[in-house]
């Protein structure tokens, strides 16, 4: 059966420790990945509070001058502020397409131990120093407890992906307790003059890494995911919530069999200039750069 929809799952059960519901959410999540790539998990423990206070606090950085967002810009586009227009994510497929309509403020891991595997020639370029704005002065705050929120839950998730491959439920925990994952801010701003042809508020693609945790809001002009038959599917907010997808490398980790999914953000209605501004989150998460990745 062809999934029409992505997949509502609730992974509380397999958390609370039961072997026949953890047996049962993982065949749930094995067949959305392999079918689809995508799918949305309640049961996540993840505080409401914090979710508010992420977007809360990264919307009013948004609504700063640009020059004031602009001295949080990094000397690479890995941490720190990225300004509108300064990226196309369709360019990885080998699409030529004009700038995406959006900004964001790229962080990656917290507080990162000052030894050799971190600060190391071959780890470094991993582990770059955070960018922090100075305004609001309590983002850098609320952004760590964000992120330590969200390596528990992908840790969570990991071990709900090893009993699904039918792998111990302890498989991956040592390839990614020194993770690199990078948590981002994505700001989509009201679109009062039209986009040029083939701009979109972020061009189609896929994910890099093992998988991505996203948050999503309620707003026109959202995010697309493409089938294996070719068709885009809406994915919209789900109440408590996260939408969760496959990267290329959980893709070839698992030897093709859960698909890194094709999607894409597209715009608004052109009858609907106001109020369409749109805010996501996503964790892309990665394991340790010295994970031995085989299937």
């Amino acid at each position: 059966m062809t999934l029409n929809a992505v997949p509502i799952i609730d992974v509380a059960p397999f958390l609370a420790g039961a072997p026949d519901e953890k047996r049962r959410v993982a065949a749930e999540v094995d067949r959305a990945c392999e079918e689809l790539g995508f799918l949305i998990v309640r049961g996540h423990a993840v505080p409401a509070d914090l979710v508010a206070d992420m977007y809360d606090v990264s919307r009013r950085f948004f609504e700063l001058p640009l020059p004031e967002k602009m001295k949080a810009r990094g000397k690479d586009r890995s941490r720190g502020y990225g300004a509108l227009g300064e990226e196309a994510l369709s360019y990885g497929l080998g699409k030529a397409a004009p700038a995406d309509v959006k900004e964001g403020l790229y962080e990656g891991p917290m507080d990162v131990p000052d030894t050799p595997y971190f600060r190391g020639r071959e780890g470094a370029p991993h582990f770059v120093p955070n960018v922090w704005p100075e305004r609001p002065a309590e983002l850098p705050r609320i952004w760590r407890a964000y992120y330590r929120q969200m390596e528990r839950l992908a840790a969570d998730l990991m071990r709900v992906f090893a009993v699904a491959l039918d792998v111990p439920e302890d498989f991956f925990a040592g390839k990614i307790d020194k993770h690199a994952s990078r948590v981002r801010a994505i700001h989509y701003p009201d679109q009062h003059d039209a986009p040029l042809p083939g701009q979109l508020r972020a061009g189609e693609h896929t994910d890099y890494g093992t998988m991505t945790i996203l948050k999503i809001e309620d707003a026109p002009g959202g995010l697309q995911v493409r089938t294996r038959q070719g068709r885009w599917l809406d994915v919209g907010p789900v109440s408590d919530a996260f939408v969760v997808n496959i990267g290329d490398l959980m893709m070839h980790w698992t030897n093709d069999r859960w698909i890194s999914t094709l999607h894409r953000v597209v715009n608004p209605p052109r009858d609907a200039t106001l109020g369409t501004g749109r805010l996501s989150v996503a964790f892309f998460h990665q394991p340790n750069y010295d994970a031995l990745i085989e299937c």
